[in-house]
């Protein structure tokens, strides 16, 4: 026991190598990724569980000292976020799977992993810690409507099914959490916390593995539209993190509006790959799997940034 405890702290530890070895291992070794592929809806609800048994639920309602920024980023999140995607796909003429994918991503909730990013590049990780709950919690109920019901958007599954399902995704991870943190306590979880980063490290390099399952065979068949996909992954994930900077900025202040537009840019594609029907259009699937990559990378790429806005604005 004592070795599995040491081996998953030494996996926290080497978080970052790890998850760009599964992003990547998925891509290179395609025998991988297909003998992965079929886990991802276990792996993604064992995630979910093991993410939600580190929050301290306690800690986030003490966070919500200022309900009204809270809300405002929650509503700007969740709903005017996917508008204004829309509004901007339509206007530049992005018809088609890319199109409906972009506007797909801007409907998902802020990643689980937003407040360790917003810590690893100085940023104010107890505002991502409470936008990424409340909005994981929330995203069952406000994601297929706007997906489905208002913007129209074909994924091959009702609004009540994906509702359902994001539903089944979300709350029984939460439900299972409740009850293992009753029975195990807090100080034992406390004790055995890095141990469980380093599962969650594990659990999200094995989701890499799978989700990235027919990309080679896509790149080596269409290299300039996987480039072009891509591509829009950056700019949707650096354009929302932009636009939620710029928007936040009168409202709460320069280094939460940098927090916000981080949480903003990082959305949790996990959940649509776990919860979507294998007749959703593959194109859709594969532009999710792609935007891994500027999840994974915008830490490091963004960290240079975040220094220079903060010593212009000292």
């Amino acid at each position: 026991m004592g070795q599995i405890s040491a081996f998953l702290e030494w996996s926290a530890r080497r978080g970052g190598a790890l998850l760009g070895f599964g992003v990547f291992a998925g891509v290179l070794v395609p025998p991988l990724a297909a003998a992965t592929r079929d886990v991802v809806t276990p792996v993604v609800a064992c995630l979910m569980t093991l993410v939600l048994l580190r929050v301290d639920f306690g800690q986030v309602l003490g966070y919500l000292k200022r309900p009204f920024l809270v809300a405002t980023l929650l509503v700007w999140v969740m709903l005017a976020c996917p508008l204004i995607v829309f509004a901007l796909v339509r206007a530049a003429g992005l018809d088609g799977p890319l199109g409906a994918a972009v506007v797909i991503m801007a409907t998902g909730c802020a990643a689980t992993s937003s407040p360790a990013f917003a810590r690893l590049v100085g940023l104010d990780g107890e505002i991502s810690l409470v936008v990424a709950v409340l909005s994981t919690l929330l995203v069952p109920f406000t994601a297929p409507p706007l997906a489905l019901g208002l913007l129209g958007i074909d994924l091959a599954i009702s609004l009540e099914g994906l509702m359902l399902r994001l539903a089944l995704v979300v709350g029984l991870p939460l439900l299972i959490s409740l009850a293992i943190r009753r029975i195990a306590g807090q100080a034992r979880l406390t004790r055995h916390g890095r141990a469980v980063d380093g599962a969650v490290v594990l659990l999200v390099v094995l989701y890499g593995f799978g989700v990235m399952d027919g990309l080679q065979a896509r790149i080596l068949a269409e290299p300039l539209w996987v480039l072009g996909g891509v591509l829009l992954a950056f700019a949707g994930n650096f354009g929302l993190n932009l636009l939620t900077a710029l928007a936040m900025r009168p409202l709460a202040g320069p280094g939460v509006a940098l927090a916000a537009g981080l949480l903003s840019g990082n959305r949790n594609m996990a959940l649509y790959l776990a919860v979507l029907p294998a007749a959703t259009d593959p194109r859709i699937l594969l532009f999710f799997a792609l935007c891994q990559f500027p999840l994974f990378l915008s830490p490091f790429l963004l960290r240079p940034v975040y220094d220079r806005i903060r010593r212009h604005g000292a």
